[in-house]
């Protein structure tokens, strides 16, 4: 799960280490041409058929100066083999780092359409700026399914439990009827369950990999920008162990790419911001795919008036300003 309030593994943009200049290049990250096209043509960015990147990659960059900056808007392409937009966490994350090893951008911009969740207060068209990033799917066995007459509990999102120490005792207590334990060995048998557990709870952090993105309160407050959590996955559709990380990650949104974009920039010490566009209702009563496809074209829409917005916020203006 994310780790609690005020936790150090999350990591948190230094604005001491950004530059005290005017931010004057933004690298934009977007995983499908369909959510890009529209901010090439509104940026009038020309296409790149350089050799900045290996040769063979499908990979699409647009180039070229807005206002005071230096714009770059990279695609991942369409994959040679399938013929569709190479979405996902590996093309994210290999795009981005590549992307700021050859452009050395100030800025990583991360914009895109995902699925929101009603019952975080989030509609079709709502676009919104991520706090925090987190993936939902790297699991290390330890959320356990709550199995009728072994693990208390039902079917269901919430039909799971993290695995520990406390847990295990409780399992323990309840088993009393089975099998015989005897209180006094309850320490010692704990104590054993911590030695192998907290290992799993560490790469359990790490599998979560939750991570804050620059923070903007100066942009948030101008432009009234709808502000949440974004959980990342690299599946359209959700299973009930999705449901239940997600939950504990307290997303608002659900993406492909935003947390492995986020993990890359971190390695590269480039800040990041994410805007993230609904097209579906994850929680609602449609089929996912049918409702991403019906709304996406009035929801780029969205995303590409929103972006302008925030470029033109950005402008001439310092970390310290946004």
């Amino acid at each position: 799960m994310a780790p609690p309030p005020g936790d150090k593994t999350a990591s948190k943009v230094n604005q001491e280490s950004t530059p005290k200049r005017s931010i004057s290049s933004v690298l934009f990250v977007i995983a499908m041409q369909t959510e890009a096209l529209p901010l090439v043509d509104k940026f009038q960015l020309a296409e790149q058929s350089d050799s900045l990147f290996p040769e063979g990659v499908p990979w699409m960059r647009y180039s070229g100066k807005y206002k005071d900056l230096n714009i770059n808007i990279l695609c991942p392409g369409k994959d040679k083999k399938f013929g569709v937009d190479c979405v996902g966490t590996v093309s994210a994350s290999l795009l981005t780092y590549a992307s700021v090893q050859a452009l050395q951008p100030d800025l990583i911009i991360n914009a895109g359409t995902a699925g929101g969740f009603r019952a975080k207060g989030a509609s079709v068209g709502d676009v919104y700026l991520v706090s925090d990033v987190a993936f939902h799917d790297r699991r290390f066995l330890f959320l356990i399914r709550k199995i009728p007459g072994i693990f208390p509990g039902t079917e269901g999102p919430t039909a799971y439990h993290r695995l520990d120490a406390s847990y295990c005792y409780c399992l323990l207590n309840e088993a009393q009827d089975d099998i015989s334990v005897d209180q006094k060995l309850m320490p010692a048998v704990l104590e054993i369950l911590s030695s192998v557990i907290y290992p799993m709870q560490v790469l359990d952090l790490y599998g979560v990999g939750s991570r804050q993105a620059l923070p903007t309160p100066n942009l948030v407050k101008e432009l009234k920008l709808k502000v949440g959590k974004l959980s990342t996955g690299d599946s359209l559709d959700m299973t009930s162990q999705d449901a239940a990380v997600i939950l504990a990650n307290n997303a608002t949104v659900k993406d492909m790419e935003g947390a492995a974009v986020a993990y890359a920039a971190e390695l590269l010490k480039v800040p990041v911001i994410f805007l993230k566009a609904v097209t579906d209702i994850v929680d609602g009563d449609k089929p996912t795919s049918e409702e991403c496809l019906q709304n996406l074209a009035a929801v780029v829409a969205a995303l590409d008036k929103a972006v302008t917005k925030v470029v033109d916020f950005i402008n001439g203006k310092t970390f310290s300003e946004l």
